[in-house]
C-alpha cells in the first residue's frame, strides 16, 4: 500500500516596488474626509496589474528545488500544492513535516507569509482503509480535509468524484431551467449555443478525470434532460436519435473524446508497443497497456486513455500524429455511433 498526501498552500506574495499609499476616511454625515500622509510601500504587488503574475513567478522560481527529492511541488499562479508518497504511514508523516518545515523556512527567508487558514492536508486512501491520524504542525496543526477544491475540481480522499459531481449538478440543473425558460422565444440554434455555453462547458471540464465514476450517470441524466428541452420532447422519450440530430455527443462519447485528445496531447508520456517490440505484431500501432490489479488505477486517466485508444478503428489510429485530422475523424466516428456507455464502445 502506498500512501499519497497533498498539502494545498495559501500564500501572500511579497515583492518590492516603489509605490506609495495613504488611507482615506470619509464621513457620510458631514460629507467630509480625512487623509493620512503618503507612505512608501516597500513590499507587495498591485492587484490585477499586468506585471504582477510575472513578477510573482520570478520571485518563487526556486521554490520547487527546496523540497526535492522528498516531494513534488505544483504551482499554478499563487496556488501551491505539494505531493508526496510513502509505503509507510510513519515515514509519510515524517516526510510531510520535514517538507512543510523547509517550505516555511523558505517563506520566512523570502518575506512571504504562510496562510495557515488556507493551507490544507489531504491523504489519499483506499476505501477499505480508514483515515490515518497524521499530524502536520507549524505553530498549529494544519487542517486535514476529506476533500479540497483544486483548479475547479472537487477532489476527495478516495477519488470517488462524488463531491465534484454533487458540486456541478445544481449548476447543470440551473442551465436546464434557463434553456426551458427561453425556449419559447429563441430558435433551436440559439438554444444550442446556450447549451454549449452554460451546460457543456461545465460538464466537459475535468471530464477525463471524473468521467469513469459511477456518479457520472447523474450528469448524463441531466444532459438528456437538456437535449429533450432543445428538441421539445417528452421526459420519457429516448434521446439516442436526438443526440445524432443535434450533432451533440452523449456524455460517455464526450468522455472517450476527452481521453483520446488527452492521450494525443501527451503522447510523449506514453510507451508505444513499437518501442518495446522491434518486430511486426498485430498490436504494433497500439500503446503499451500496463498490467495492474487495482480498480482505482484502471479507472485513472492514464490507463483508461490507452485502453480506449487500443480499441479504435485502424483508420483513425493512422492519423493519430496529426492532431486536427485525428480529432475530426474521431469526432465523426463518435457522432455516428453515439455511444451511451464505455461497454458499448468496447463491444463494438
Amino acid at each position: 500500500m502506498v500512501f499519497i498526501a497533498v498539502i494545498i498552500i495559501g500564500s501572500v506574495s511579497v515583492l518590492y516596488l516603489h509605490r506609495y499609499q495613504r488611507v482615506e476616511i470619509s464621513n457620510q454625515y458631514s460629507n467630509s474626509k480625512t487623509l493620512s500622509n503618503w507612505t512608501k510601500i516597500t513590499q507587495g504587488v498591485p492587484k490585477e496589474s499586468v506585471l504582477g503574475p510575472l513578477l510573482f513567478l520570478i520571485y518563487i522560481n526556486d521554490l520547487p528545488t527546496v523540497i526535492q527529492p522528498t516531494a513534488n511541488l505544483i504551482l499554478f499562479a499563487d496556488d501551491t500544492s505539494i505531493f508526496t508518497k510513502s509505503p509507510d504511514i510513519i515515514q509519510l508523516q515524517s516526510n510531510l513535516n520535514s517538507v512543510i518545515g523547509e517550505i516555511n523556512e523558505w517563506f520566512q527567508n523570502n518575506q512571504i507569509t504562510l496562510n495557515l487558514d488556507k493551507t490544507f492536508f489531504i491523504n489519499f486512501i483506499n476505501k477499505n482503509i480508514g483515515n490515518s491520524d497524521i499530524q502536520i504542525k507549524i505553530k498549529k496543526n494544519i487542517t486535514t480535509a476529506n476533500e479540497i477544491k483544486f483548479l475547479g475540481l472537487i477532489i476527495d480522499n478516495k477519488l470517488s468524484w462524488k463531491g465534484h459531481i454533487d458540486y456541478i449538478t445544481p449548476k447543470l440543473n440551473s442551465a436546464c431551467y434557463c434553456m426551458r425558460a427561453v425556449k419559447p422565444f429563441v430558435s433551436q440554434d440559439t438554444l444550442k449555443i446556450i447549451y454549449y455555453s452554460y451546460f457543456h462547458s461545465i460538464m466537459a471540464y475535468g471530464l477525463p478525470f471524473w468521467g469513469s465514476s459511477t456518479e457520472s450517470m447523474k450528469v448524463f441524466k441531466l444532459q438528456k434532460r437538456a437535449i429533450r428541452v432543445m428538441m421539445g420532447c417528452k421526459s420519457n422519450q429516448s434521446c439516442r436519435e436526438l443526440f445524432t440530430k443535434l450533432r451533440v455527443l452523449p456524455l460517455p462519447s464526450q468522455y472517450i473524446l476527452s481521453l483520446l485528445m488527452f492521450l494525443n496531447k501527451n503522447k510523449d508520456q506514453f510507451t508505444a508497443n513499437s518501442q518495446i517490440y522491434h518486430y511486426a505484431t498485430r498490436q504494433q500501432s497500439n500503446f503499451h497497456q500496463p498490467i495492474v490489479n487495482r480498480a482505482k488505477y484502471q479507472k485513472g486517466i492514464g490507463y483508461m486513455s490507452v485502453k480506449v485508444f487500443n480499441r479504435l478503428p485502424i483508420n483513425i489510429k493512422k492519423v493519430f500524429d496529426n492532431s486536427k485530422k485525428f480529432r475530426h475523424s474521431l469526432k465523426n466516428f463518435l457522432m455516428e455511433k453515439s455511444f451511451y456507455s464505455l461497454q458499448e464502445y468496447f463491444e463494438l
